[in-house]
């Protein structure tokens, strides 16, 4: 009588699977532990508790009434700019919605300019005239900041055929919220850059609501990089809590555009702590919603790494965390002192040729 197999085919089939997909994991942990070293960690921590320092000081600012108008924080976010940062070179672009405060830090600009700005102040990166919502230094190839969802999208596409145009290795990353993916411009400029083969990264900060919808109550495709496999474009999802994940995976779609190859399509999967902007209590969510994310905190998650690698000591990592208080406090004392901009503003800055007639009263 034959014996009973002790594995099937498919059992076969089964273990070879599972430790393959472990080998793969394994080799992925080995090539990640090379690439990012001490420096790299310790470049991430200081950029995001920066960025997350500033933008809880912009709140309570905000608060206190200093700060006005529309006010939109990046809290939960810090992953993504300190990713993407790790792999670009000063010449990248970026361009980017009116969550913008920042992409201008990680791009290399003082907190201090910011803050300014956020003041209404004329010493601000954009002259107190942008506010929160449109930041701008040509300096740090920072294009905004922009103020009407997805209008931006087609500018970044413009900005890359720039650069293809005058045969630089330029890349220029185009941020923009899960929101924005349901305007027509959206589509419009992906397939325009994927025509054209353009040097652009389109990043989709899905963090899970358009001002206060989710994004399953907005289109039946919830898994927004698919959008751009109608273009033929490579199109991948990333995790956003993870500058690691992140890094990778700009890297790559970077890589691709300086060869020539066109464009990619990142949907960075993140969160916000806070509202959609200071107004907004965000009671569309749960706080068990909430707290699962915050579990996964990006700052907490590259601090538990540099303490296990021993990559700091504690008296280290409380140096960078006073050095970036007393610059977050220097920032906001640049931005009290600083002076309103004067009437005459107004007139500047309107027309690229500064004698251009005009009437004033």
């Amino acid at each position: 009588m034959p014996k009973t197999p002790l594995f099937s085919p498919k059992d076969f089939y089964f273990c070879w699977l599972t430790n393959l997909i472990a080998m793969t994991k394994t080799m992925a942990k080995k090539e990640t532990k090379e690439k990012y070293g001490k420096e790299t960690y310790l470049k991430w921590y200081e950029l995001m508790f920066l960025i997350r320092k500033f933008e809880e000081k912009a709140g309570a600012l905000y608060i206190q009434q200093k700060i006005r108008g529309f006010c939109h924080l990046y809290i939960g976010q810090e992953a993504i700019v300190a990713g993407c940062e790790a792999v670009l070179t000063p010449e990248d672009k970026m361009i980017t919605t009116y969550r913008d405060h920042a992409h201008p830090i990680g791009r290399g600009m003082h907190p201090k300019f910011i803050m300014a700005e956020l003041f209404g102040k004329i010493t601000g990166c954009s002259k107190g005239k942008g506010g929160s919502m449109h930041m701008f230094s040509k300096e740090f190839n920072f294009f905004g900041g922009h103020g009407i969802v997805g209008a931006h999208i087609p500018l970044g596409a413009g900005i890359a055929f720039a650069d293809k145009y005058n045969g630089n290795k330029a890349v220029t990353l185009c941020f923009m919220g899960d929101g924005a993916v349901r305007q027509g411009a959206f589509h419009e400029a992906l397939n325009m850059a994927m025509t054209w083969k353009l040097p652009v990264i389109f990043i989709i900060e899905n963090n899970q609501y358009a001002m206060g919808t989710s994004v399953e109550r907005t289109s039946n495709v919830t898994d927004l990089y698919k959008l751009g496999l109608a273009y033929d474009m490579p199109s991948f999802p990333v995790d956003g809590m993870k500058c690691e994940a992140v890094a990778n995976a700009v890297e790559e779609a970077a890589a691709r555009g300086r060869k020539g190859e066109g464009p990619t399509l990142l949907e960075i999967r993140t969160y916000r702590y806070k509202g959609h902007s200071m107004s907004d209590p965000a009671k569309y969510r749960t706080k068990e919603e909430l707290k699962c994310y915050q579990e996964q905190d990006p700052i907490n998650d590259v601090l538990a790494k540099i303490k296990d690698k021993k990559y700091a000591s504690e008296k280290e990592i409380e140096a960078i965390e006073e050095k970036v208080k007393a610059m977050v406090e220097e920032a906001v004392q640049f931005a009290e002192q600083s002076p309103f901009p004067t009437i005459d503003e107004l007139y500047k800055d309107v027309y690229s040729q500064p004698d251009y007639p005009y009437i004033m009263d």
